[in-house]
């Protein structure tokens, strides 16, 4: 069994390593919750059968060294012989010792649990790849979602096991992309089911009222060397900048097929949609540099991940730490 198990666990390593590499070579595209919680639930098995029976084999092995020994001097001194001398603790320890296997296995469970727990749950990291969400978030930040601000889901099935607040106008949400759901994506709500959206000649309208803006002068963003005009904006309450690029026409180009499309309704001025039961309507703040549901539709509620609060790290500026809205 035990030969069983240890080509079980260098079958586990070699898997994960060969993943790795064709994940970072992009031969596959990467499913890290599934990693995870596959390697922790493996890991698991392991530490209960190390708890189970491999740990108390190893005692009743320390155990019986012990007694051989004193079983031996014994004898020996009953026959007034010299006894042996041998170092019985430093041997325990040995016998005691997990073997290699197991400490990549029943080892690492309780990290790997504590991670995976943290992250499916409480608090998970992203690093912002694009400037969609300029000026609100740069490239490079590195940001914390909350993940059961929307409810409890479980990893991987993102199944809702507990229901929390709803997502509102404003927020700033962290979702599934619905085209193609192993992709993380970031935008703002604006949209909650029933509601009117309209985009018309970029003002932002919300069912019949015009969402207030103050211009703020012009934003130059240096990851795309461009100059925006900037604004602040209030959204259900939640102040925050966005940008528009007054040399980007209204109209939106390149528009998919996507569920509920019939909903909406497009022009050389922008667009309209009625958001469905269920459902969410997301946008950059870099209005006019970002792929949202104006282009690919509605989120799913199935689809949220979680809500995102904070930025705890860029490494190209110290400054952007902070909570932001």
């Amino acid at each position: 069994m035990t030969n069983i198990l240890k080509a079980l666990v260098g079958a586990e390593l070699a898997a994960l390593v060969l993943y790795g590499v064709a994940w970072f070579m992009g031969m596959v595209e990467g499913d890290f919750p599934l990693v995870l919680t596959l390697v922790t639930l493996f890991s698991g098995l392991f530490w209960l059968l190390e708890k189970a029976i491999f740990l108390p084999e190893r005692r009743a092995a320390a155990a019986r060294l012990a007694e051989q020994v004193a079983q031996r001097q014994a004898a020996h001194a009953a026959q007034g012989l010299q006894t042996d001398t041998i170092d019985v603790s430093s041997e325990q320890e040995k016998l005691l010792l997990q073997p290699w296997w197991l400490d990549w296995t029943a080892g690492l469970f309780p990290v790997l649990l504590v991670v995976l727990v943290l992250r499916s749950f409480v608090v998970e990291p992203f690093k912002i790849p694009s400037g969609s969400m300029v000026p609100t978030l740069r490239v490079g930040d590195l940001i914390l979602v909350n993940k059961f601000h929307y409810g409890l889901r479980l990893p991987v099935l993102n199944t809702k096991v507990w229901d929390n607040h709803q997502p509102q106008r404003g927020d700033v949400m962290v979702f599934r992309y619905p085209p193609n759901p192993k992709l993380d994506y970031i935008k703002r709500v604006v949209g909650v089911p029933g509601d009117r959206v309209a985009y018309i000649d970029k003002r932002l309208t919300i069912n019949g009222e015009v969402q207030a803006t103050e211009a703020l002068g012009e934003f130059f963003d240096a990851d795309s060397m461009r100059y925006s005009a900037e604004f602040s904006e209030v959204l259900n309450g939640v102040k925050h900048h966005m940008l528009n690029d007054k040399n980007r026409p209204p109209f939106i180009n390149g528009v998919g097929d996507f569920a509920f499309k019939d909903q909406c309704q497009y022009d050389a001025q922008g667009f309209t949609c009625t958001v469905p039961p269920g459902h969410y309507f997301m946008m950059g703040d870099n209005r006019d540099n970002s792929l949202d549901s104006r282009y690919w539709g509605f989120v799913p509620e199935a689809n949220i991940v979680g809500k995102a609060f904070f930025v705890w790290m860029n490494l190209s500026d110290f400054g952007r730490i902070g909570s932001f809205e």
